[in-house]
């Protein structure tokens, strides 16, 4: 049957209401799902990689669990927490954010606009993107479940998995939102000019003290895997950590809720600036250490991306190097020198060092971003007027106390809040797991292992001599696959 034109799709009419601008709409739905796959499947490659081979399916399993339990919460109560109506002055009001009235309509990020001290002459009017609300919800909620993702990288290879599917939500709902509300959503710190462009707060450093305090309350890994956790695939580990390189396009490049200038800035300046920051931490390794370290690569990759989050589309190409610099060598210190030294960092079981690589990076970031923001690039993105760094003068200085006053606010929340979470989760079940499960890994918490050794994953009984599959019971046991013997 011929195709009839007339009834054929239609770029016009209720589906492209006037407001809707598709470029935008494009690019912040592109961004969204990069920053989803940096947790899916960037992180997952990650996690089940730079562990050891008996947690591979456990680590990779805590970040799917994580992106999947957020995304259902988020459009349930969550979203709203962060970014709907006011509350408080540090949270919004749960609501669903499900109706199809709600989700088709023009996005807009209420209780947004920003008036003078006079509280009446409007400063700066809300945000009011052109593209749905549908698509708002699409690209914050994929950054909360990153955020406990990259939580969890302290918490892995002996979290209790029963403690971490309860503790994702609650965390989610009193520590996440209150952060997101109180810089972005509308909050105080976001009325008076904190700037946390795409996350050094919110994101980066929240989990890392957040990681860190968890990390704390479960308590540590067996000591043999404290001792020695080698990473099971290098190579894979790569992988996942160029997604996270990659997809970071998305994550600091869709924070102007626009495809305009300041997002290609924003873009750029994140490349320049992890770049930077992976050289400069992989040259203090040749010097120190004699051998540059992949792994330790990686790290200076993630700590300068994390560093340039918060000032991204705020602050010049040459600035970003500054910030590389710094991001490769001080967290590099605090993780090599200071870690060692520190009583509390060693008693600490912190498996991916988050504290670091997030909560350093992201602290520092927000810092030089006080710094180094430049108000020019300030007045196409800041809600207050005449906002810029210390290095421009006037009003810097002030710009700067704001930053670390935010940064203590954050820290603050998050160490209290995880603790009571913690305490609370572990009332119902134990946080950490039992030593059997913890001496054998994979098998024991999922029945299920990270790669198949023998054949199609046989497992060797040596009580009975044999080799037999999980998929067939006890059916093949005592039946050697072919070329191996049964008395191995």
């Amino acid at each position: 049957m011929a195709y009839n034109m007339s009834i054929g799709y239609m770029p016009s009419g209720a589906a492209v209401p006037d407001w809707l601008n598709k470029g935008d709409n494009a690019w912040q739905m592109i961004s969204a799902t990069l920053v989803g796959m940096q947790s899916v499947p960037g992180l997952v490659i990650l996690y089940g990689s730079i562990v050891k081979k008996k947690w591979a399916v456990n680590s990779a399993f805590m970040a799917l669990y994580a992106f999947a339990a957020v995304w259902l919460c988020w459009v349930t109560w969550a979203y709203n927490m962060s970014f709907g109506h006011k509350l408080l002055p540090f949270w919004g009001k749960a609501r669903p954010a499900l109706g199809q009235s709600f989700l088709i309509a023009q996005a807009v990020l209420p209780q947004t606009t920003q008036f003078l001290k006079d509280g009446v002459t409007v400063e700066t009017a809300w945000i009011n993107p052109a593209y749905p609300m549908a698509s708002m919800v699409y690209f914050q909620c994929v950054f909360a479940a990153i955020t406990l993702i990259l939580l969890a990288g302290s918490l892995l290879g002996r979290m209790n998995i029963k403690a971490w599917m309860i503790f994702v939500p609650l965390w989610l709902t009193f520590s996440y939102t209150v952060g997101a509300f109180s810089l972005w959503g509308g909050g105080f710190l976001f009325h008076w000019g904190v700037m946390d462009y795409s996350g050094g707060y919110v994101i980066h450093l929240s989990s890392g003290i957040a990681g860190f305090t968890a990390a704390y309350w479960v308590g540590p890994r067996s000591t043999k895997d404290r001792e020695r956790f080698p990473p099971n695939n290098v190579l894979l580990m790569l992988t996942g950590a160029g997604l996270l390189w990659m997809g970071w396009a998305g994550f600091n490049g869709g924070d102007p809720y626009s495809a305009n200038i300041d997002s290609s800035l924003a873009v750029l300046n994140t490349n320049i600036c992890a770049a930077t920051s992976l050289l400069v931490w992989t040259c203090l390794d040749v010097i120190f250490f004699k051998k540059p370290s992949v792994i330790g690569a990686v790290q200076g990759m993630i700590t300068g991306l994390v560093c340039i989050t918060p000032g991204a589309g705020l602050v010049q190409g040459w600035a970003a190097i500054v910030m590389g610099i710094l991001s490769g060598s001080i967290p590099w210190f605090t993780m090599m020198v200071v870690h060692k030294r520190s009583k509390l960092l060693q008693h600490v079981d912190d498996t991916l060092g988050v504290f670091h690589t997030h909560a350093v990076a992201g602290f520092l970031g927000g810092a030089t971003t006080g710094l180094f923001a430049e108000p020019v690039l300030c007045s196409l993105f800041v809600p207050v007027t005449n906002s810029r760094g210390a290095f421009y003068g006037g009003s810097g200085g002030m710009q700067l106390l704001k930053q670390l006053v935010g940064a203590l606010f954050i820290i603050g929340w998050n160490v209290v809040a995880t603790s009571l979470i913690c305490l609370v989760v572990g009332l119902i079940v134990p946080l950490r797991m039992p030593e059997e499960e913890l001496a054998i890994g994979d098998d024991a918490v999922h029945g299920e292992e990270a790669y198949a050794l023998w054949g199609d994953g046989e497992k060797y009984d040596s009580s009975k001599h044999g080799w037999y599959s999980d998929n067939e019971g006890t059916q093949g046991r005592n039946t050697a696959p072919s070329g191996v013997t049964q008395n191995v």
